[in-house]
């Protein structure tokens, strides 16, 4: 049987398996009529096939990776490809299969390697259910600065852990007690290391509010929560709380002390609001306003928002098209405003990286047809990117094409097509 006839016959069992999953899911809560015990079974047989699940995706991300690597090594050789661009696009590609952003796909492709290279244990584990994918990924990660030997001989005590009969936080302590035993000083070291990658994120939540979370290193985070604490107890102890909770005292008092306002509420804020622009001044129009970087925003918390803030504030009408919804153009005038298009193009693509499924921040504005192979520098033939999507557009194999502009009945549309001939699409929100 060749190699192609294999493929075929396991894309297949695949097909079957997930149409069996299908049907599963489809079933009577209680079909055996026995209180239960049986779905409590399929339960625990299914958590066992995620597992099974993620390893036999892991083996074809790492055959994958290598035969891309394989192509690349013969690029470079042939002049096409930089040798420093050695292994680039490959977790990207896998993102897209995987319908994930590029850093998950980063994460899935070193998980993998590491799996079949230097932990065929914990792999087994994986394969057998034992273990879930999470912990698969922590142990990949509590190990990675152990020499190869080191690492194969915490693999195999990680075997015999007993990791099936605890629960998650017990099996990382457990993983890490192994780890710092294998390597005292090099457990020390990835701590001090670490504290290079400290820093601070910003990401949407239900309910138009969001989540900043800063990595810093352990003593910082205590001082600062510690501080946060005595000023929010200072407030409520002399009755100076204003009738806000503590926690309600805690995340003001770092809204005010991180941009040095006086009230939290005091922001600068900008909301584009679709047409028409009486949503800021008509209580019944219910259309919404957005917020790059976050979404959208209900109109009353639009107008919430320009309403009690002391901070600058202002708007700008953004014109939609009116069958899909999206940005078709807008209207220049606003204060301390440079770079109209650019910002236009930032509002149609919502502040996020317009590359399919990835929900990075736009760094970069890139001709989606290359300026030098004539592409205009206009709306319909610029996106945002991500830095590292951006840098994906000069490697070989990689091609992008404007499938809609906007203007007509289809919402701006890019259409990516990867090395391996497959295509994936992305449209612009409302």
């Amino acid at each position: 049987m060749s190699s192609n006839e294999v493929v075929d016959a396991v894309s297949e069992e695949l097909t079957a398996l997930l149409a069996r999953l299908g049907e599963l899911a489809e079933l009577p809560t209680d079909p055996a009529g026995d209180g239960g015990a049986a779905c409590v079974d399929r339960i625990a047989l299914l958590e066992q096939a995620r597992a099974a699940l993620a390893a036999a995706q892991h083996t074809a991300i790492v055959t994958f990776g290598r035969t891309q690597v394989e192509e690349q090594v013969e690029q470079i050789a042939d002049g096409r490809l930089d040798p420093e661009k050695l292994g680039r696009g490959i977790a990207d590609q896998i993102a897209l299969a995987a319908h994930v952003s590029a850093y998950v796909g980063d994460r899935r492709l070193n998980v993998a390697r590491a799996l079949a290279t230097d932990l065929p244990c914990t792999r087994s584990l994986l394969v057998a259910g034992k273990i879930s994918e999470h912990v698969a990924e922590q142990i990949v990660s509590l190990t990675d600065h152990l020499h190869p030997e080191l690492r194969g001989q915490v693999d195999k005590q990680i075997a015999d852990a007993g990791l099936d009969g605890m629960g998650r936080k017990q099996a990382l302590a457990a993983i890490k007690k192994l780890a710092y035993e294998a390597d005292p000083v090099g457990f020390t070291q990835r701590g001090r290391t670490a504290r290079k990658d400290r820093r601070v994120t910003l990401r949407p939540a239900p309910d138009t509010m969001s989540v900043l979370s800063g990595l810093l290193p352990v003593e910082q985070g205590v001082a600062c929560i510690a501080a946060l604490r005595r000023h929010a107890d200072t407030l409520i102890g002399t009755g100076e709380s204003g009738g806000r909770s503590r926690d309600q005292i805690l995340a003001d008092t770092l809204v005010e002390r991180l941009t040095g306002q006086a009230r939290a509420e005091d922001v600068n804020v900008e909301v584009g609001i679709v047409l028409p622009l009486d949503a800021l001044t008509d209580p019944a129009d219910t259309a919404a306003g957005e917020l790059v970087g976050h979404g959208p925003v209900p109109g009353g918390i639009a107008r919430d928002i320009l309403a009690t803030s002391n901070g600058r504030r202002w708007w700008r009408r953004l014109f939609a098209h009116p069958g899909h919804g999206t940005l078709v153009g807008g209207d220049p005038r606003r204060r301390l405003f440079d770079g109209f298009l650019a910002k236009l193009i930032t509002w149609r693509d919502h502040g996020w990286c317009r590359e399919a499924f990835c929900t990075a921040p736009i760094r970069h504005l890139d001709h989606i047809k290359g300026a030098k192979a004539g592409g205009p520098t206009s709306f319909g033939n610029g996106r945002g990117n991500c830095e590292r999507h951006n840098q994906n557009n000069e490697l070989p194999g990689w091609h992008h094409r404007v499938v809609h502009d906007g203007l007509g009945e289809q919402p701006h549309t890019v259409e990516t097509t990867t090395p391996t001939g497959h295509t994936y699409t992305s449209r612009a929100g409302p």
